[in-house]
């Protein structure tokens, strides 16, 4: 797992510069006792298709809310929940363009009313070698993009973080945010997002999204490592080229634009042979298992990257 000096010397941000003057405003940010708890998530209409559902053991939902990334609101795993409480999430509007024949804007209902939502529970792999299981609800990728109608130019499809630097210190600061160049941005090939099982996420456990797992919409594609699930998403373009996305441009070296789990593809600085399963006991007591190739969805996506080395395009 990275902690927050790695990152923050491997993105060549000194750790002793977090011991100067904070800037005007920046200390109220860490005072840590003023911050509105995010908001409890409305419960959801949805079904339980069979053909989603098993027997995985489930990470609990506090593992699931309290203990992940989002940089825009601090490097630490439990800042997302101590500090995106404030973040407003409705109204909110997603637009669909770029090389599309219907345009299409989305607001807040629409992402929970116009598509018949679904409880798939998804293994999750995180690049620094932690995983869970979660039970995501939302809908598929492929019917937004259907809707918009993708022409015969479109071959990526590029997604936007929400831009909003006085709710995101991380956006504003770089000592929060890691060094990463914001807003946040992600890509994946037409056919990858195409693929049933990518889906638009809108809730957890039932319910939609607390802020800190990317509320009020954000991509869940299972068999890929977590960086790649953007969060609050505004924006969703399909493109000609190849889009940029945020840990590529940071560390091309480290974060290829593919990013499909792969046990035999090593992180420069650690294996992802095996991974820390995050479940019911404390983040210290971790079940160790091997990383599946795909993460486990290899029958499913395995014909994606047929004649494509998954070591040079990792």
């Amino acid at each position: 797992m990275m902690q927050r000096r790695q990152v923050l010397k491997m993105l060549g941000i000194s750790t002793a510069a977090i011991a100067l003057p904070a800037q005007a405003g920046l200390s109220d940010w860490f005072k840590g006792n003023d911050r509105p708890p995010a908001p409890s998530g409305k419960p959801l209409d949805f079904s339980k298709p069979a053909e989603w559902q098993n027997t995985l053991t489930l990470t609990p939902e506090d593992k699931v809310t309290g203990y992940n990334n989002f940089y825009e609101f601090g490097l630490d795993k439990a800042d997302p929940a101590a500090n995106a409480g404030s973040m407003p999430t409705d109204p909110w509007k997603l637009t669909i363009d770029g090389e599309v024949a219907k345009p299409l804007t989305l607001d807040h209902d629409d992402l929970t009313r116009r598509f018949a939502l679904e409880e798939r529970i998804y293994r999750m792999r995180c690049v620094e070698a932690w995983s869970m299981v979660v039970p995501w609800v939302g809908f598929p990728l492929h019917k937004l993009l259907s809707l918009v109608e993708p022409t015969s130019n479109a071959k990526y499809v590029a997604f936007q973080t929400l831009y909003a630097p006085d709710i995101m210190p991380g956006q504003k600061d770089r000592f929060i945010g890691g060094g990463l160049k914001y807003p946040y941005v992600e890509g994946l090939r037409l056919d990858e997002a195409m693929h049933p099982l990518t889906m638009l996420t809108v809730g957890v456990y039932g319910k939609a999204l607390p802020p800190q797992n990317g509320a009020p919409v954000r991509l869940t594609v299972p068999w890929k490592y977590g960086f790649k699930g953007i969060k609050s998403i505004v924006s969703i373009k399909l493109t000609r080229e190849r889009p940029p996305t945020t840990w590529n441009l940071a560390a091309a070296n480290e974060y290829g634009f593919y990013a499909n789990v792969n046990p035999h593809v090593d992180h420069p600085r650690w294996s992802q042979a095996t991974e820390r399963f995050i479940g019911s006991g404390g983040i210290l007591n971790v079940k160790r298992q091997p990383t599946l190739l795909f993460n486990g969805y290899a029958d499913q996506v395995a014909s994606l990257y047929r004649g494509l080395d998954l070591r040079e395009n990792f």
